[in-house]
């Protein structure tokens, strides 16, 4: 039975509104439920509400907030099998991924939880004998957070957890393709018995929240993650204010293979990576480079397991690949695909829609050979199951071709030449770098990119950082 999640949470209390938000299941087109879309009265309430309580939660101790993340944590895990049927009904993930999903949220809840203990000042030496000088962090205050389709509950958790962990409270946006995960996660935060105002979730028109958070001087900070023309228009709209904005967002992440890499290492990556979530992940590989020395056999061992693939409803125990998540996202696919036939490239397994009855949505595992770096398929980012191949030279060739992108998330590479290894480690202009594998979101370490791919980094104690502001005091010793 579809689980009733048509409210919001503003200051503790449930809201509903008239006008709703219908959600639909993408691997059936069947409706799930709906949610509330708020109006702008609603959001200046959460607004009011956060602002309230920021004065009583940024005063609490540490140990203090720490219990009501554990406890958060700990529900989440109790509900993990439910949690992870909504999610994977609403996105379409296979039921698995979301299960695993579910877990992050907890892992990421409990190390902000405990790092929330670990926000040291400094004492710095004077200048002069009756001076004393001290470095403090405080928390920024009300902070608006935006959270994606893409991995609705991961991004949820966070974003939420360093927030409240440094202090701060919060209103969150969930994506109107994937809300009814984030009211669900948000239940089990209501569940701890968390203050009235602290954090808050509203469902509605992108623009008009959006539009409400960056105008209220009351929010300090807002934190973005999304495409990279979104991010740039809510980057202007935050300078009106000076306010604090970290933003993630678009990418395009190569894989670059080395004549000396482990052949069979490199494909399993590449493709656990390429076609996890169906390829809708921001540090998802784009474009795979291949020595010339290795290009038959590679090829050859990333489309034997691309073959071997299943695809289909999230809810089937086998599948590893579900739907796109909307007509947009799979029309940007077939665009993608036919344009780079078009020009010569060629379809070596899939290149089209998946043959399944209940959707449109579903598009086969696809791998292209011959691609050129020119081709729109290697310059734009793809956001579907599909694994476009190009062949390099040598490694500066490879070099070139991967930083030739706007975008700079997240790169890989293969090699076992530990020279090799920190050469082009230095040389990549991405935020986070690869190396043997493809595993780069854990909570200890800062996730975010550089140039056009955003500013400020999640998880680690950067990404906690990115919640307080550092007080300078000087006190001058009265003789």
């Amino acid at each position: 039975m579809t689980r009733n999640l048509n409210y919001n949470w503003v200051n503790g209390e449930k809201v509903e509104t008239d006008k709703t938000i219908a959600i639909v299941n993408p691997a059936n087109g069947k409706s799930i439920g709906k949610v509330p879309s708020v109006t702008e009265d609603i959001v200046q309430q959460a607004i009011e509400s956060a602002s309230t309580a920021f004065e009583t939660w940024s005063n609490c101790t540490a140990e203090t907030r720490q219990g009501y993340l554990e406890q958060w944590a700990v529900n989440l895990l109790n509900k993990q099998e439910s949690l992870a049927t909504i999610m994977s009904e609403e996105q379409g993930k296979p039921y698995a991924e979301a299960f695993g999903e579910v877990g992050v949220c907890a892992k990421f809840i409990r190390w902000f939880a405990e790092e929330g203990k670990r926000i040291y000042g400094e004492v710095i030496p004077p200048s002069s004998d009756n001076q004393r000088i001290s470095v403090t962090k405080q928390p920024v205050g009300v902070c608006g957070l935006i959270t994606p389709w893409n991995f609705p509950g991961a991004m949820v958790a966070r974003k939420v957890a360093p927030a409240l962990a440094a202090g701060c409270t919060v209103i969150v946006k969930p994506s109107s393709e994937t809300p009814r995960i984030a009211i669900a996660i948000f239940d089990e935060l209501m569940a701890t018995g968390i203050d009235k105002g602290v954090a808050n979730i509203v469902t509605g028109s992108s623009s008009l929240i959006s539009d409400k958070l960056f105008e209220d001087k009351h929010v300090r900070k807002m934190s973005f993650t999304g495409s990279t023309p979104i991010g740039k228009k809510l980057m202007s709209k935050a300078s009106d204010q000076v306010k604090r904005i970290s933003l993630e967002l678009g990418g395009n992440a190569p894989a670059i293979v080395l004549p000396d890499a482990d052949l069979d290492n490199a494909a399993d990556a590449i493709v656990d990576n390429k076609f996890e979530n169906s390829g809708q992940m921001c540090n998802g590989i784009n474009v795979v480079l291949v020595h010339k020395d290795v290009k038959e056999e590679m090829t050859q061992k990333i489309i034997d397991r691309v073959k071997t693939i299943k695809v289909g409803p999230g809810d089937q125990e086998d599948t590893q690949v579900g739907p796109l998540i909307n007509q947009k996202a799979i029309d940007k696919v077939e665009y993608l695909v036919a344009d780079a036939k078009k020009q010569g490239a060629q379809v070596e397994t899939g290149g089209a829609k998946a043959d399944i009855s209940t959707s449109a949505l579903f598009y086969q595992p696809t791998v292209i050979t011959g691609v050129e770096r020119t081709m729109a398929i290697a310059q734009e980012e793809i956001f579907g199951p599909v694994a476009p191949i190009i062949t390099f030279e040598d490694e500066d060739e490879a070099i070139d071709i991967a930083n030739a992108s706007p975008y700079g998330l997240a790169a890989y590479f293969f090699s076992n030449n530990i020279n090799t290894v920190y050469k082009i480690s230095e040389k990549l202009e991405f935020g986070m770098i690869g190396v043997n594998g493809t595993q780069l979101s854990v909570p200890q370490a800062p996730f975010g990119g550089i140039k056009e791919s955003g500013m400020g980094r999640e998880g680690s104690h950067f990404g906690l950082d990115g919640f307080l502001e550092l007080k300078y005091i000087s006190l001058s010793l009265l003789k």
